[in-house]
């Protein structure tokens, strides 16, 4: 099983769960915890290969990496710990892991908050993607990380973001980044479907103004699926929009959550 930790709240019935993105881990969170157990029961999980549950990667690495595996990961943690159901909070390539739990099983899911969502891939993230597949067995797999860091979060205001992500991917293995970086070959229909189809859960995305690879397809998809998404931009930030906004980010999220 993965790695999780949990902070209870005695007060409450009602979980949140946080999904890090690739090359994070749970410690992404760090400036949420406080404000979010006053309200609800959290947990916080490590992907698998990431953070401590590196501990797992043997048996990791005989798994296919999909996103229908990854986000089983997920179950099994809430099946162990007899929870019911969870609000989802995700960054990033984590957004899409929630999604697909949403896809494979709707009744788990009370709502999503997915912050610097990925729902298409425009033309310069393309470029990095097969950018990366000609050079992932070529290049150490940092150089390639810090490089999507730099594309993902150029302005200065990003620094923070692009140091912790990165400080994260330098306990990833090579292998295991290769594995992750495989799983954009399924990135796109899989996207694709996100985007055609609107599952009947609450959600939120929330938003970076700067956010320019992601930002667009966002405004789209929740014009499209405007019965369940709202869309929430935060100005003057970036992808990571928990790390750059935490004030904001925790104020507007935990309104949604106490709504939905």
């Amino acid at each position: 099983m993965i790695n999780y930790t949990i902070y209870k709240n005695e007060n409450s019935d009602q979980w949140v769960t946080f999904v890090h993105g690739a090359g994070g881990s749970s410690s992404i969170w760090f400036k949420q915890i406080r404000d979010f157990q006053k309200h609800f029961n959290i947990l916080l999980l490590d992907l698998r290969g990431h953070g401590n549950s590196n501990e797992q990667i043997k048996r990791a690495f005989q798994k296919k990496y999909t996103f229908k595996s990854i986000a089983n990961d997920v179950l099994e943690v809430i099946d162990f710990l007899k929870i019911k159901n969870s609000h989802f909070v995700g960054i990033s390539l984590g957004t899409i892991v929630i999604r697909q739990l949403a896809e494979m099983h709707p009744e788990r899911v009370q709502s999503m908050i997915l912050g610097g969502a990925i729902l298409k891939m425009n033309f310069r993230s393309q470029i990095l993607m097969r950018l990366g597949n000609m050079f992932k067995y070529v290049l150490p797999y940092l150089v390639l990380y810090k490089f999507f860091a730099f594309v993902i979060m150029p302005n200065k205001n990003h620094k923070q973001s692009r140091l912790l992500f990165i400080n994260e991917a330098k306990k990833l293995y090579q292998k295991e980044f290769i594995r992750w970086f495989k799983l954009t070959a399924e990135i796109n229909p899989v996207l694709k479907w996100f985007r055609q189809v609107e599952v009947n859960v609450p959600t939120l995305y929330i938003m970076g103004e700067e956010d320019y690879m992601f930002l667009p397809s966002v405004r789209k998809v929740v014009e499209k699926h405007y019965k369940t998404s709202k869309l929430f931009v935060i100005q003057h930030c970036g992808h990571v929009v928990n790390v750059e906004q935490p004030a904001i980010f925790n104020k507007e999220v935990i309104s949604f959550l106490q709504q939905a």
